[in-house]
């Protein structure tokens, strides 16, 4: 059972991906993408090409890649405690985008690398011309130094032109700029005293002191500030969301530290259901989440808890009601469906199978996952298990095992097999 719910785990931690651990969480992904969305549309984003990602790190961190790809570290989340403080942080990063910084940061280390080269040449030739050799190898060594220091003042210089996008965008999304203030006082204080010792002029980021004065200067300069403040059920619900990860993330100590059990909010409740759940604790945890069920009974997100836990009792059939009431309520969650899926597949009445090899192959279509394929490979045989199963390394990195399958799996199915091409597909890479 251990090892069947560290696969359901996974539903939530997903695979390392360019050295990151990706948490994958239809709650999480939804909730910030419903913050974030009024700022993307203010930086004429299309809702249809925002994505987040939320990376398994416990720095104060966040980035914007593509445009339209929003990276936010789970470090940032469980400190960043208002809404419209994490629209600040993204609207700097989105301000990094519009502006060009990461075209024109490349076409600048470009420049820098020639400018090196030449200097180091001018060195060589006063050494070669019989010059003074200690002037020629002093030019040689300080070349990397002033493309070094050139490249770090020009990435200051694109912080505060990034500052200032993001408080534009804050304004025209109709949101208090105030808030990118509020982040960098956080930061600030995270920092601690290693900004009274450190030389400014050998960091890529202004001080924050300096980005604190100069968001004041803009904002002071402003007409029309917004006012509007977080709706009330905003703030519940990033709340709870923050207690989810939390809950998820760190250690049980921790969780009781922040939640301790006199807190009886929803948040509180949800983040100790959970680390009881992980702990193995799950009477306590069952009994927090139908206490949040029956408060909340159309959120499918209690409903998706209470079916782990069920399942990890070993109880399949309330495991299965409870998710396909969550199921239900979200009506499009594929995390919550390869979940459903798992269970049926380990429970095998008469049509789960069949159900789960359904369910499979509609969350491949829209959101495949390496857990989603792992089950369909465990619901089929021969050669569309094989296939399945090479994709599933191939998701998870392992291109040696990833080709291994597709051979055999290339081998069962006939030529004409879709899955028969796409093991082809995954041979050729």
């Amino acid at each position: 059972m251990k090892k069947i719910f560290a696969i359901l785990f996974s539903c939530l931690i997903m695979f390392s991906a360019n050295s990151a651990t990706l948490i994958n969480d239809t709650e999480t992904e939804k909730q910030i993408t419903e913050i974030i969305l009024p700022i993307a549309r203010a930086a004429k984003i299309p809702d249809t090409r925002l994505k987040i990602y939320i990376v398994r790190d416990d720095d104060f961190n966040a980035f914007v890649r593509g445009g339209e790809d929003v990276f936010i570290y789970t470090g940032l989340l469980k400190r960043i405690k208002d809404p419209n403080a994490l629209r600040a942080v993204v609207a700097h990063e989105m301000g990094h985008t519009i502006g060009g910084h990461m075209v024109q940061m490349s076409d600048r280390m470009q420049a820098e690398m020639m400018r090196t080269m030449i200097i180091q040449a001018l060195g060589v030739g006063l050494m070669v011309a019989g010059g003074n050799p200690t002037a020629g190898a002093g030019i040689m060594a300080g070349a990397t130094g002033i493309a070094q220091q050139s490249m770090l003042s020009f990435s200051r210089d694109e912080e505060r032109i990034a500052d200032d996008m993001a408080i534009d965008l804050m304004v025209k999304a109709g949101y208090d700029p105030n808030s990118l203030i509020d982040v960098f006082t956080q930061m600030r204080d995270i920092m601690g005293e290693f900004e009274n010792r450190v030389n400014p002029t050998r960091i890529n980021h202004p001080l924050t002191s300096e980005r604190i004065n100069n968001a004041k200067t803009k904002i002071s300069r402003l007409k029309n500030i917004p006012k509007q403040k977080n709706a009330k059920s905003e703030n519940q619900s990033y709340e709870t969301l923050r207690a989810k990860l939390i809950g998820y993330i760190d250690t049980d100590k921790n969780v009781l530290i922040k939640y301790p059990y006199k807190d009886k909010s929803d948040a509180g409740i949800y983040a100790r259901a959970i680390a009881n759940m992980r702990s193995g604790n799950l009477d306590i945890a069952k009994t927090g989440t139908q206490t949040l069920i029956k408060r909340n009974p159309n959120n499918p997100y209690y409903y998706e808890l209470l079916g782990d836990i069920e399942y990890q009792y070993g109880h399949y059939d309330d495991s299965v009601l409870a998710y396909e009431k969550s199921i239900e309520l979200s009506k499009n969650a594929p995390q919550i469906e390869t979940a459903l899926a798992l269970v049926l597949s380990e429970r095998k009445k008469p049509n789960d199978i069949e159900r789960a090899n359904t369910l499979c192959k509609k969350v491949i279509l829209s959101e495949p996952s390496p857990l989603s394929y792992w089950i369909l490979a465990r619901v089929n045989d021969g050669g569309i298990s094989d296939w399945a199963m090479a994709e599933f390394y191939k998701m998870n990195g392992d291109d040696k095992k990833a080709k291994k399958y597709a051979k055999s799996a290339q081998k069962k199915l006939p030529k004409t097999a879709p899955e028969y091409i796409k093991s082809g597909d995954i041979l050729k890479k």
